[in-house]
């Protein structure tokens, strides 16, 4: 704290990738304006009209400090974070699905109460377990520089006698965090899935052998929605954890409905026509991204935020398309898609493995989360519950991006400095801070 202090007075304070400060500000600015726009029925009559505002304020506020704080770290501290992190996620989400957590809502144990403050531990999961894929990836991996035809080539791959590891212990870890989320979060637990898969894929992990695991798990997954079309709903919801399947029977009924009904009549579709009980909520954003123009109807003017539950998070997106049209969706878009090619930058200037494997994680972590939401505002995906990164309202979503932008910002700051060192140039040591980040060469 008062290392942040003096970095105040000194000017010193947001430090790393620019370009990846700039994002983030323009993210919590729209988030601002539009959580306070699509929040009006959670105060319709009510006298508290700024109580959304101030709520989402102090969180990103909060997201704020823990970022000045995690991306002053040295990176090379992030290797040990896994070691308390994951177990305690585990714990976590043991708590959680056990139902002992005292966070029961809708029938899902997603959150888990702690002094009457209450929070989703498969947030914490996937920080816990994209860091300790990337130690692991970066432990098991090398490069070695071979000749061939007379150019010199860099190859990178797993160590010699050491091919299956990567791929047993990230997959094992993989395995066991995602079933725990899938029980009563099986949107979460895919897109996670889906992160870690791509992390292999970078790092070079044998490919024969991820071709294997994928194939063995995609029939299982075909196997299991065999499973939930033939046996009755009653008999699922008496499984212990198995209500979910329910649920995303229902989503995946409602989608190819909607397709083949659509496709059937030959017509463009038309969302008036399901506005029914089950369908209430995506009809009316389909209705919002309709309604709209290339500006929109201007901060404020949303007329399907009065109908939408829960537009101010998993709709939010919709609020933007209807309030800030076209163009505004369109920034969204760029914003992101910005974010994770920043990401890629700052991974490939990084001289070790486990930094730049930790970078792209938290980045396609972040964008995959953002597609998705913004998908199922389209009618892309079926809804998914899935919030827009540091725009939609909530508390862990945002504290748990925050620490993201932070370790990112870190890693940028490894990354300049460890180009200089390449250069041989020393850079500004104003602050004392160079020869203090500089990693000693233990990091992989």
């Amino acid at each position: 704290m008062p290392k942040l202090i003096s970095d105040f007075f000194h000017g010193n304070l947001f430090k790393g990738d620019k370009g990846v400060w700039m994002i983030y500000f323009f993210l919590c600015m729209i988030s601002l304006v539009e959580v306070y726009s699509a929040s009006s029925r959670m105060t319709f009559g009510s006298e508290t009209h700024w109580g959304p505002l101030i709520s989402q304020a102090g969180f990103l506020l909060m997201g704020l400090l823990v970022i000045l704080f995690i991306h002053h770290v040295p990176c090379k501290w992030f290797m040990l974070v896994p070691f308390i992190l994951f177990p305690l996620s585990i714990l976590l989400l043991l708590i959680a699905v056990l139902g002992i957590g005292g966070g029961s809502v809708n029938d899902t144990n997603r959150w888990i109460q702690v002094f009457g403050i209450s929070f989703q531990p498969s947030e914490v999961a996937k920080a816990a377990l994209i860091m300790s894929a990337a130690v692991v990836l970066a432990k098991t991996q090398t490069e070695k520089l071979v000749r061939k035809g007379g150019k010199e080539r860099v190859i990178v791959g797993a160590m010699k006698g050491k091919r299956h590891t990567a791929f047993a212990v990230v997959g094992s870890m993989t395995l066991l965090v995602c079933g725990l989320i899938f029980i009563d979060n099986i949107s979460t637990s895919a897109m996670l899935f889906l992160v870690i898969t791509l992390m292999m894929f970078i790092a070079h992990v044998p490919m024969d052998l991820m071709l294997k695991g994928l194939g063995s798990l995609a029939l299982l997954a075909g196997f299991m929605v065999f499973l939930a079309f033939t046996i009755p709903e009653p008999v699922w919801e008496e499984i212990p954890g198995c209500k979910r399947v329910v649920t995303l029977k229902h989503r995946l009924e409602r989608k190819f409905a909607q397709s083949e009904q659509n496709q059937g009549e030959g017509k463009v579709f038309d969302p008036q026509r399901l506005l029914n009980d089950e369908n209430s909520q995506t009809s009316y954003a389909f209705i919002a991204v309709a309604n709209s123009n290339i500006i929109g109807k201007g901060p404020g003017n949303s007329i399907q935020r009065d109908f939408l539950q829960h537009a101010e998070s998993d709709f939010i997106y919709a609020i933007i398309f209807e309030e800030l049209g076209i163009f505004g969706a369109v920034f969204v878009i760029f914003l992101y898609v910005s974010l994770l090619i920043r990401c890629g930058r700052i991974a490939q200037k990084c001289r070790r493995f486990f930094p730049a494997y930790l970078v792209l994680g938290f980045g396609i972590m972040m964008v995959l989360q953002a597609l998705v939401n913004m998908g199922v505002a389209v009618g892309l995906f079926p809804v998914t519950g899935q919030t827009l990164p540091l725009i939609s309202k909530g508390g862990t979503s945002i504290l748990i991006t925050s620490f993201y932008i932070g370790v990112i910002l870190s890693v940028s700051r490894y990354a300049e400095e460890a180009q200089y060192a390449r250069l041989d140039v020393q850079p500004s040591t104003e602050s004392g801070e160079t020869k203090e980040y500089l990693t000693d060469g233990t990091m992989d």
